[in-house]
């Protein structure tokens, strides 16, 4: 299946996602800002440059549309896009509020229409591994998990619209932070018990730098998760615990150090465990997996890994620590 696709929001996420799409064809780039669009469209061969949204949902040639705007505007375009009949991938979070994620949901259910929230990090090959290994049951059953990540922002970072409520719909919690709740759900199942805190730690914005979380399901599994934006040594830490051993997921590639996925399996008689360690280097493939995830779930009619219904189950948790504060 090749698709004809419309990158709209042509910044960094943008960027990322026009060159994920190695079974689809980029035929549209669509950016407020001009000169961005254009940028963009020139590194692509065929493809054309826009301004306005409404100009991609509506071409009859254009299959699918890939929404990497600021968090203010997901929602919106991607319902536009829906109500045009198009496949969507819409960048995490969805929407700034669950309110916005059931705008998305609702329509399309009504129209019929794939959509899929952009969570690559439940494609990041550390993280298909240790799913593989979990639901084979290399480690038992699972008893907790510890998450940690972060960086530290840049010079005008508290002027950035990631720092504007309005805008973002919060701080470091949706965003670096909602991909955390999600793998964690992802691997220990829905929370019934939320405690946390958003705090604005160092930066001078009114939104929270650090996000700290307790999560419990129902048969008493935890996760223990933390997000910042005061890491200042860029950093991704994922540990899932089970009965019989250990995993922990270190680096997402880049700045954040090369991906490993190490394991800790318990001796019957305790004592140092056994240790196997596998290293993921090079570029970072989970944006095309993702894709080609994506694209697997449309020919065979389910729905996506990273689905509307993660969407809204992780701000439901993101809503819950912010205590409806917008």
């Amino acid at each position: 299946m090749e698709l004809r696709a419309a990158i709209i929001g042509c910044g960094r996420m943008g960027r990322k996602r026009a060159g994920a799409h190695k079974k689809c064809r980029v035929v549209l780039c669509v950016d407020i800002a001009a000169g961005r669009a254009e940028e963009l469209a020139r590194s692509i061969p065929g493809a054309a440059a826009a301004s306005d949204w409404r100009t991609a949902v509506a071409r009859p040639d254009i299959d699918l549309a890939v929404v990497c705007t600021p968090n203010d505007l997901l929602s919106e375009i991607a319902v536009g896009a829906v109500e045009a009949g198009k496949l969507v991938l819409v960048e995490k979070p969805v929407g700034r509020s669950v309110a916005e994620v059931d705008a998305v949901a609702e329509k399309a259910r009504a129209r019929g229409v794939r959509v899929k929230a952009g969570f690559n990090h439940r494609h990041h090959p550390a993280v298909i591994k240790a799913k593989e290994i979990v639901d084979s049951g290399g480690l038992g059953p699972l008893i907790m998990i510890r998450g940690v990540y972060g960086h530290g922002g840049r010079p005008g970072y508290e002027g950035e619209w990631r720092a504007r409520p309005e805008t973002a719909g919060g701080g470091q919690l949706i965003d670096q932070g909602i991909h955390l709740i999600d793998l964690s759900r992802y691997f220990l199942g829905e929370f019934s018990d939320v405690w946390g805190t958003a705090a604005t730690l160092f930066w001078k914005m009114p939104v929270e730098d650090n996000a700290f979380l307790c999560l419990k399901t129902d048969r008493g599994g935890i996760a223990w998760l933390h997000a910042g934006w005061t890491e200042w040594k860029n950093r991704f830490s994922f540990e899932i615990f089970g009965k019989k051993g250990k995993l922990h997921i270190e680096g997402l590639g880049g700045s954040y150090g090369t991906e490993r996925l190490t394991m800790h399996v318990l001796k019957p008689g305790m004592g140092p465990p056994e240790t196997t360690a596998w290293d993921f280097p090079g570029p970072d493939p989970s944006w095309a997996l993702e894709f080609e995830e994506f694209l697997r779930a449309v020919e065979t009619g389910r729905e996506p890994s990273g689905n509307l219904g993660d969407a809204r189950a992780a701000l439901v948790i993101v809503e819950r620590i912010y205590g409806g504060r917008r």
